[in-house]
């Protein structure tokens, strides 16, 4: 037996000096790597430099050479300077991308074989470093093809695409690494399954910190929806916390750095609210990204339409959470299918009636008659919409007018001439000046003619879309949903498109659109990929039949539509993921095994008592350093008075309204603005008992428990710790 103690002693003295030995080739690897990038940074930093120089001093020449002619400035371009401007971009660009890596260079390792080229070591990091004269890579960057090894989810035989085909590999180690301020924290060799130490680390961590070290912990589900190829519709419905906008937003990183030509500038983010987009707009930029439109589908929409009025996102969101029958009804009747097959009968009426064609008459004469222009409408322009055929067809009429007074000009020249020329010579100087005189003033009447019929020419003159709507929609005050039907007329009518190209689209929260909005989304920008992510369970408008985000194989038939299903949470702990199945119907979550303290919950009898239990527990967060606190009702009421209780004991501020900006510390907000959004630890407050009947409206059954959905989004938003406070009635 002692001779076994011996040996097993001995073999663990190995493993850990093997292991100690391994760190410090791996520390001198690092420091190596840092220097390398610290030179690398000189010499970028001296390019732009010399390029600053050199552009300056080239304008400055253009402008010396043209000081006198400042048309010719402002016209003024050459070739060559615009090729420098260019590289000058590239060079600040890499300078920035260098800088990052300074601190952190890599995260990953990745070991393998390939027929005929040997074992490969690859260093994976945020972005990827070759240095002049060589051709093997020091770090590659985590979207490059190759890269895509890193993320799979075992050792053995794995293939990546390349450009032209698969290549074949062996995989045989993966080594991950913790690198803060250019030292080695840590390393781990691992599978990356979801079980990884430094998966569980960075889960660990503040939701601000965990944004930012999202990549090295993507996982290899994840990371298949993050390649998909680049013409491909992706539609991911995911459990909270599984991880969707971070492939979101890592997809649209991956699609910039391998089709930088196509897509740079072209990508457009639709998010819930601007809470949100707020919380997202420091992850691109954080990857190397930027010129990405970030905005919601409400600010899309306004940058179309004039409108005075429209029911702002909390009004709305507060009458769909208290049930209110009329906005139900609205609701559920324009996000069907009923909806659309009407306002299309409703355009089509308006193709057939919104004209009366009249007969074109200048000075007496027939320019074009009734059923010329009925042609014109109803066969030579037919596929185009209305309001553009309208204008189309109302320039050829100004056209015909036109000519008609040339016409009409010209008789009364020759005239004019014929009559001059038949005068005795002696008598043209006498009656020439009087025969001048008639004939400007008959080429005035001419023109008053024309000035006076274009006047009257009412009938051709286009109606306004959002007069049209309100109209149909009996003047009734507009809200979400109206601006998919404003629009859908705009596009129907006015044929609008996005005066910036657009070749991606990503929505998120997209388990709130309706199927107007896709179609709409898709219209106005005239992408053929998008990628939309959304979770049905968080869905809170009412609906019927089939959730459109799994609709879309119908909706937009000309997409390549690929549907992926999410049930793994990374972002709670085991026991909050459990306490927030207990709201679902369908398949539960599966939380990974990273636990953390039970979820209490306290009932408050009164205010005094709701009061001191809120404030008992961000105290002991705060302890706990917990840095995003987030105390969570249903409403706006129950978040003023909540706001209100504890405003003046403890440093806290309310989100009360779509334009709120929020980073860090203890925040007061309801249900609707938490969607999304993460924080550290979260205090729900709900009422006692819990209201679980189900909504109806007219007979028709919604598909779905609203207050046990609205619980499980508010349970959600926490990464280490949920309290539920209960209230009674008071």
């Amino acid at each position: 037996m002692k001779d076994n103690e011996y040996e097993t002693d001995d073999s663990l003295v190995a493993v850990e000096l093997k292991k100690q030995l391994e760190f410090n080739i791996e520390e001198e690897k690092l420091k190596s790597v840092c220097e390398i990038i610290s030179d690398e940074i000189i010499k970028y930093i001296k390019k732009r430099k010399e390029m600053t120089k050199y552009i300056l001093e080239y304008r400055k020449k253009a402008i010396e050479e043209y000081r006198d002619d400042e048309d010719m400035v402002m016209e003024y371009f050459d070739h060559e300077l615009y090729v420098k401007e260019e590289a000058f971009k590239t060079i600040d660009r890499r300078l920035k991308e260098l800088t990052a890596l300074k601190s952190s260079p890599y995260f990953g390792r990745i070991d393998f074989s390939e027929e005929d080229y040997g074992i490969n070591k690859m260093y994976v990091g945020r972005f990827g470093v070759t240095q002049d004269d060589t051709y093997d890579p020091l770090i590659v960057d985590w979207r490059a093809p190759v890269a895509s090894l890193f993320y799979t989810g075992s050792l053995g035989k794995a293939f990546y695409d390349a450009p032209k085909e698969k290549i074949q590999v062996n995989i045989l180690a993966k080594r991950q690494y913790i690198v803060k301020k250019q030292k080695l924290k840590g390393m781990f060799d691992s599978a990356l399954d979801i079980k990884d130490e430094i998966l569980q680390m960075v889960l660990s961590s503040n939701s601000g910190e965990k944004l930012k070290d999202i990549i090295m912990t993507i996982q290899k589900e994840q990371d298949d929806l993050i390649r998909q190829p680049r013409n491909q519709t992706i539609v991911v419905d995911g459990v909270a916390g599984s991880g969707k906008t971070t492939i979101a937003l890592h997809r649209v990183a991956y699609l910039l750095y391998n089709y930088r030509k196509i897509l740079q500038d072209k990508v457009l983010i639709l998010g819930p609210n601007n809470v949100f987009i707020e919380y997202i707009s420091t992850v691109l930029p954080s990857l190397g990204e930027s010129g990405v439109k970030q905005t919601t589908f409400r600010d899309f929409a306004f940058d179309f339409l004039e409108l005075d009025e429209v029911m702002s996102l909390k009004e709305y969101m507060e009458k769909v959470l208290s049930g209110e029958k009329e906005i139900t009804q609205d609701i559920m009747y324009k996000n069907s299918i009923q909806y659309k097959t009407f306002l299309d009968d409703e355009v089509e009426n308006l193709d057939k009636n919104y004209f009366t064609i009249e007969d074109l008459f200048f000075m007496g004469d027939l320019v074009l008659s009734k059923k010329e222009i009925g042609e014109m409408f109803y066969v030579d322009y037919k596929t185009m919409p209305l309001f553009r055929r309208s204008k189309k067809i109302k320039r050829i009429m100004y056209s015909k007018i036109n000519n008609a007074r040339d016409e009409k000009v010209r008789v009364v020249q020759k005239e004019y001439e014929k009559t001059v020329a038949t005068l005795p010579k002696d008598e043209q100087e006498l009656k020439a000046n009087n025969l001048d005189f008639n004939r400007r003033l008959k080429i005035r009447e001419i023109i008053k003619e024309v000035l006076d019929l274009k006047k009257k020419l009412t009938w051709i003159e286009n109606g306004n879309c959002v007069d049209l709507y309100n109209k149909i929609n009996g003047y009734k005050k507009l809200n979400e949903n109206d601006l998919g039907g404003i629009l859908y007329f705009k596009i129907k009518l006015e044929g609008i498109k996005m005066a910036k190209e657009i070749k991606h689209v990503v929505i998120d929260e997209a388990q709130d659109y309706n199927q107007l909005q896709f179609l709409i989304v898709k219209e106005l920008t005239g992408c053929t990929s998008l990628t939309i992510v959304g979770d049905s369970n968080q869905r809170l408008i009412p609906y019927v039949g089939k959730l459109p985000m799994h609709d879309l194989k119908s909706i937009l038939p000309h997409l390549n539509v690929k549907e992926f299903r999410l049930n793994t949470s990374y972002r709670s702990t085991k026991e909050i993921m459990e306490y927030a199945n207990k709201y679902l119907n369908g398949d539960p979550i599966v939380p990974i095994v990273r636990n953390g303290e039970m979820v209490t919950e306290e009932l408050a009898n009164n205010k005094d008592e709701l009061k001191k239990l809120i404030l008992e527990k961000v105290e002991d967060f705060k302890n706990k350093t917990f840095e995003n606190i987030a105390i969570i009702c249903k409403d706006i009421n129950e978040t003023e008075k909540t706001f209100e209780l504890i405003k003046e004991v403890s440093t806290v501020r309310i989100i009360d309204k779509e334009d709120a900006i929020y980073h860090s510390g203890v925040v007061v907000l309801p249900s609707y603005f938490a969607k999304g959004l993460e924080f550290d630890a979260v205090i729900m407050v709900i009422d006692e008992p819990n209201d679980t009947s189900e909504h109806k409206t007219d007979g028709l059954e919604t598909q779905y428990k609203q207050e046990d959905k609205l619980r499980y989004v508010m349970a959600t938003r926490a990464l280490h710790e949920l309290y539920v406070v209960k209230k009674s009635s008071f």
